[in-house]
């Protein structure tokens, strides 16, 4: 959350714009409705009775959730932030400078609480569902809140900062809120903020399952979400999912002019199964997309001159993103085999967002940047793994993954390789294993280490460090 992390937003400011929104709009609805994986429930005069495993379920609305704690002990980190979602950085960074022993929330999954519900409409096989999603840190108890991890650091020395990262998670009372309708025949519809399809595809194609400790994809947002963090759930979105006779099909498409979500983006996935394979292709764009960061202290020093606060004031990089993503695995029985691949565009937006703009969670971008790419950016993304199971009870997991990026500097750098500019040509490559072991079927206790290394352009500003090793053991509860 697994983890570096990017994100998006915009204003709608012309009539094509309005135009595009409202034919997207039309095309989703046109595409029709679905499950959302919530489970149907009986409609009947009194209580619904509880299912066989004993879930929390009362007139069809189920109450669930997670809780995930561990230790870590990471070579080359910050102090760990009460705020940011995974605790830790848990891959190396820039401010990556000294050994670091703590606790850290959400290491194999996503502390959450939550509740969903189903209706059935007397309709068919229709129904009504909800989902309410609410995403904390369960060693602090405060909510996951990355951007207030950011906000913490504005204006300090990478030397002396907390871990602090961009993220799609912002302190929002719900992380997902979503209403709509299903049908087991013709599929889910559902509108609000929600998971994208590409975020369902890294959940089940990473052979680490996303985790934040020891998946290079899940601590990072990046690939989940077509290039930026915080694209990895959207806001205002309509999404169709639907499963039938082996294949799979999705799309979902977010409209624009609303605070905290500037432009429009959209999302298509097709793919089948059969035999044990399964593969599933993808692609993604998404207009005027941001990456936020902590404020230097110069910007911080000129924030009184424009009228923002450094409570609340970040800095902005706005992009215009291009993805396309092939991802598959194999089911031998006891063991399963995962791979895949992204390939995401950056390019300088063509129209960009002025300073002061609202980012999710209420956060103000007080300084903008529309012209990061003087040469697209093209970031490439690979990984694969394996995952044993034992007697049912245990997982073993190893996995590798990587990116790579091309030169997209101008000028006397154009071409480099170097770490002398972050333009230069550069990779970053992850190596993780765990193990995990399910004393009952919401208990488990965890133990893994993953190894993170930077390159080239990609470690272009790692003054201390440019590698990283995380040890991680906890437990996990699941109701």
């Amino acid at each position: 959350m697994s983890n570096a992390k990017a994100s998006l937003v915009e204003h709608i400011s012309t009539a094509r714009s309005k135009r595009t929104a409202l034919v997207g709009g039309a095309l989703m609805l046109g595409t029709l409705l679905s499950a959302t994986g919530v489970a149907n429930a009986q409609s009947v005069a009194g209580p619904v009775p509880q299912p066989a495993d004993g879930s929390l379920t009362l007139h069809g609305v189920t109450l669930y959730g997670i809780v995930d704690i561990g230790l870590q002990y990471e070579s080359n980190g910050v102090p760990f932030n009460d705020y940011f979602p995974g605790g830790s950085a848990d891959i190396v960074q820039k401010n990556s400078n000294q050994s670091q022993l703590g606790a850290t929330p959400s290491n194999l999954s996503q502390s959450r609480i939550g509740l969903q519900g189903i209706e059935p409409l007397g309709a068919g096989d229709w129904n009504a569902i909800f989902r309410l999603e609410t995403y904390f840190n369960p060693q602090s108890g405060e909510i996951s809140d990355a951007l207030k991890s950011l906000v913490q650091n504005n204006g300090r020395a990478l030397a002396n900062q907390t871990t602090n990262l961009d993220s799609s998670i912002a302190g929002q009372i719900f992380e997902q809120s979503l209403v709509g309708l299903s049908s087991a025949t013709a599929g889910s519809l559902t509108f609000g903020r929600q998971n994208t399809v590409m975020a369902d595809g890294i959940a089940k194609y990473d052979p680490q399952g996303a985790s934040q400790a020891f998946s290079l994809i899940g601590l990072s947002g990046t690939t989940a979400g077509g290039g930026d963090t915080q694209d990895r759930r959207l806001d205002n979105s309509l999404k169709y999912v639907h499963v039938m006779n082996g294949f799979h099909v999705g799309a979902e498409y977010k409209f624009n002019g609303a605070s905290g979500e500037a432009n429009t983006a959209y999302e298509l996935q097709v793919g089948a199964e059969a035999a044990g394979a399964s593969i599933d292709a993808y692609f993604i764009k998404v207009r005027d997309a941001v990456t936020v960061a902590a404020l230097s202290a110069a910007q911080v020093g000129d924030l009184p001159g424009l009228g923002f606060s450094p409570s609340n004031s970040l800095a902005g990089t706005i992009s215009d993103n291009t993805a396309f993503s092939l991802m598959a695995l194999y089911n031998f029985g006891a063991a399963k085999v995962y791979g895949g691949y992204e390939h995401i565009l950056f390019a300088n937006p063509e129209q960009g967002l002025a300073a002061g703009f609202d980012d999710i969670g209420g956060y103000k971008l007080a300084f903008v940047n529309n012209k990061a790419f003087p040469n697209n950016k093209i970031l490439q993304v690979y990984w694969t793994g394996v995952k044993f199971t034992m007697a049912s009870k245990l997982d073993l997991t190893a996995a590798v993954y990587g990116y790579t990026q091309n030169s997209y500097a101008a000028g006397a750098d154009a071409g480099c390789s170097s770490t002398i500019s972050g333009a230069c040509s550069g990779h970053e490559v992850a190596v993780s294993f765990s193990g995990d072991y399910r004393f009952t079927k919401r208990f488990d206790i965890y133990a893994g280490i993953m190894y993170t290394g930077v390159y080239g352009g990609l470690a272009s500003g790692f003054d201390f460090s440019t590698t990283d090793v995380d040890p991680t053991v906890g437990f996990r509860f699941r109701f």
